[in-house]
């Protein structure tokens, strides 16, 4: 059934027909209106067997669904930028407990100065946690991602938190022609959730209690190797998923115009726009191609080396930084081209605090790369020149 929805609709519609257990949040700009679309779903009967609570924060929401996620209950919850890190003490703690929560983070800068506009600086944040993270190009794309993300969490050999990032108002707030699921897709795909370890008075069991030196340290071993297993499950996911809906966003990444000598990296909602830059530059007979990273962590280290290794150019166009260094997709990527490639990589930071990123400047930062006038080198790009007063 296709329908014009807006983001937040396309979230919460997606939600209901994974049938959830448990849903807990706490409203923050521009996620509000996602937990409101399924508080309002709930108040209609249309969330059977579901329990929606409202938390008193943030830390409070991921506190409950930690708690609902252990009793075994299929959970989900929704946040940003500052909500995100307030949760965070508990989102690492659920990675370590192995709970399969699922969460779409709205992505929103960080303070300070205060923002309520786009950009991947929370989420980037949370990179170390132990969290599945995958970027969004679209609302269709997250509406399909929802069902993706309980299916691989849940994986008895995955059980991790997975974090949706969409893009917060140009994603959330916009309207797009969206094909809504059937419930009877999703429940073929889908099937009820059936914990392996969970809280019950029949089998009493701890979870996140104390690790002494001597078994500490495996079990943070066993998270790496969830994460490693998980690259293999989410890839059967995203096939079975486009063999069933006909709609195949790719694996942790897509490649226009593979074999190119400059590839362009990027993610999120300025992905169209950029493929778009890409194509037309391509007409004019530039030889230039451009890489969706959709998977972030676990990071297709192998996918995306064998998509640019035998280029001469990599520009990465980043919506975040890791400060005192460089943005942290041009991180992974330098990394995982050592000693594989010999390529410049171009390390540029955009976007930032919902900095516009129109059609003509990122043709010119690809020409400039393209034709010799940038140099392989860290730079914010985008910005006002200024000079900062130091009493």
């Amino acid at each position: 059934m296709k329908k014009v929805v807006r983001g937040f609709y396309s979230v919460a519609y997606a939600v209901k027909l994974c049938k959830p257990q448990v849903i807990c949040a706490y409203p923050i700009t521009p996620q509000t209106e996602i937990v409101e679309n399924l508080a309002s779903m709930h108040a209609n009967g249309e969330l059977e067997g579901c329990e929606y609570i409202t938390a008193e924060s943030e830390f409070g929401a991921a506190s409950i669904l930690v708690g609902a996620s252990a009793a075994g209950a299929r959970v989900f919850t929704a946040t940003c930028s500052q909500g995100l890190i307030l949760m965070s003490e508990v989102l690492f703690n659920a990675a370590g407990m192995r709970l399969p929560i699922v969460l779409v983070n709205t992505n929103r800068s960080l303070s300070a100065p205060l923002s309520i506009w786009n950009d991947h600086q929370d989420s980037m944040a949370l990179r170390d946690a132990g969290i599945i993270q995958l970027y969004v190009e679209n609302n269709q794309e997250v509406h399909d991602a929802i069902p993706q993300a309980y299916k691989i969490a849940e994986n008895r050999k995955v059980l991790l938190p997975f974090m949706i990032c969409m893009d917060g108002y140009k994603l959330t707030h916009a309207y797009e022609p969206i094909d809504l699921l059937e419930q009877e897709l999703v429940d073929n795909f889908l099937p009820p959730y059936k914990p392996i370890a969970y809280l019950t008075t029949k089998n009493p069991m701890a979870f996140g209690c104390y690790a002494p030196p001597h078994i500490y340290m495996e079990f943070r071993v066993a998270m790496q190797e969830a994460m490693d297993r998980a690259r293999k499950i989410m890839l059967d996911v995203f096939k079975e998923w486009g063999e069933i809906t006909g709609r195949d966003w790719g694996g942790h990444i897509s490649v226009d115009f593979p074999d190119s000598k400059v590839m362009v990296l990027a993610m999120g909602s300025v992905v169209g726009l950029v493929r778009k830059v890409v194509h037309d530059l391509k007409k004019e007979g530039l030889d230039v191609g451009f890489v969706k990273v959709r998977t972030f962590r676990p990071f297709p280290i192998e996918d995306l080396r064998n998509a640019i290794k035998d280029c001469d150019k990599v520009v990465v166009l980043d919506r975040s930084v890791s400060f005192g260094y460089e943005g942290p997709l041009s991180i992974e990527t330098k990394s995982i081209l050592y000693k594989y490639s010999s390529a410049d990589v171009y390390p540029f930071v955009i976007g930032l605090g919902g900095r516009d990123i129109p059609k003509d400047f990122v043709e010119k930062l690809i020409r400039d790369v393209i034709e010799g006038r940038e140099r392989p080198q860290f730079a914010f790009k985008g910005y006002r020149e200024f000079e900062e007063v130091v009493p």
